[in-house]
């Protein structure tokens, strides 16, 4: 039975001031069987520091890529949260669970010998694009105020809400009834043990996720991801080049402006900057640059990340358009 934790972990106690290099995003390949929650505590006691969380939960016996936030990391998590997600699943057909995978109770049995390979092809077609999903019982979703998991151990059902989630590929790679390899990338919100009952819904055989590994969230990739058996008191991270990515490489969708003078201490105390004291930091910045209130990298003119910002932006008490710092990481 999967337990389903919220997907920012971030507790502990502020610590110590960190040096630079310890702000980021560590990408760790999640071993089956440990929590995200487990892997957070392992990152914190080898580091010897309180101020580590993670993005995007990964069920105990899923593998696969776990982005843990280090140090200021833990302030961007919602941008990571947002970002598609790439997975590769077996889909067990003939079985009905009560969890959506392997590691539920049977609900039902029900043959699948009369399936074919075209059958099971043509109900795959139909899950390409936005589609509806009801959130499982098993999941983090709350329904008044409570975790719709902790309403089903205690054997309860309530009624859930569909919402749409978006998948924007589905490849089946293997075929060999009852199972069923494919590859997917989709939305944030997808739950794949979902995708997986409803396929076997719509083959009226049943189903569930049998095997789970994700293979990307936004840009992180599973090749780039460190083992935990890597992970050591002591370790320095600069020496998992691929796994260990700077604040300002994990946000450099956003195009970035930058800051000179006495604005750089203001913008460290979260204050706005006039928008005509702000320059592009580079010329693909410039062209990226969408309008009106758009997310930016502030940084220091030629230097370091200083914080997450909005602009131009028209503000109360302001002669102009400002850049509005919201989240300070220098």
């Amino acid at each position: 039975m999967p337990f389903l934790a919220p997907c920012i972990d971030s507790s502990g106690v502020e610590g110590p001031i960190l040096p630079s290099l310890l702000h980021g995003v560590l990408i760790v390949n999640k071993p089956d069987g440990w929590t995200s929650h487990d892997v957070v505590q392992r990152v914190r006691t080898v580091l010897g520091i309180q101020k580590v969380g993670h993005a995007g939960t990964l069920d105990p016996h899923a593998t696969g890529v776990l982005p843990v936030l280090i140090g200021k990391g833990t302030k961007v998590a919602q941008f990571l949260l947002d970002w598609d997600k790439e997975y590769e699943a077996v889909l067990q057909l003939g079985q009905k669970t009560d969890t959506q995978d392997a590691w539920g109770v049977v609900l039902e049995e029900m043959p699948c010998e009369s399936l074919s390979e075209d059958d099971i092809r043509s109900v795959f077609m139909g899950f390409h694009g936005a589609i509806q999903q009801v959130p499982p019982m098993y999941s983090a979703v709350k329904v008044g105020g409570q975790p719709l998991y902790k309403k089903a151990r205690k054997g309860q059902t309530v009624e859930r809400q569909a919402k749409t989630v978006v998948i924007h590929e589905l490849e089946i790679q293997r075929v060999a009834i009852p199972e069923v390899g494919f590859r997917v990338a989709c939305s944030k919100g997808t739950y794949v043990r979902t995708l997986c009952a409803d396929i076997g819904d719509r083959l009226k055989v049943g189903g569930h996720l049998k095997w789970l590994q994700r293979r990307r969230v936004g840009p992180l990739q599973l090749e780039q991801a460190v083992e935990m058996e890597s992970l050591y008191d002591g370790v320095d991270l600069s020496q998992f080049d691929g796994a260990w990515w700077s604040l300002d490489r994990v946000l450099e969708s956003f195009p970035a402006v930058e800051v000179s003078g006495d604005d750089i201490r203001k913008v460290g105390h979260g204050n706005a900057i006039p928008w005509n004291r702000v320059e592009w930091a580079d010329e693909k910045s410039r062209k990226t640059a969408l309008g009106e209130g758009m997310r930016v990298r502030v940084k220091a003119k030629g230097g370091s990340l200083l914080a997450l910002g909005v602009g131009p932006s028209l503000q109360p008490g302001q002669s102009g358009p400002a850049l509005v710092v919201d989240t300070v990481l220098g």
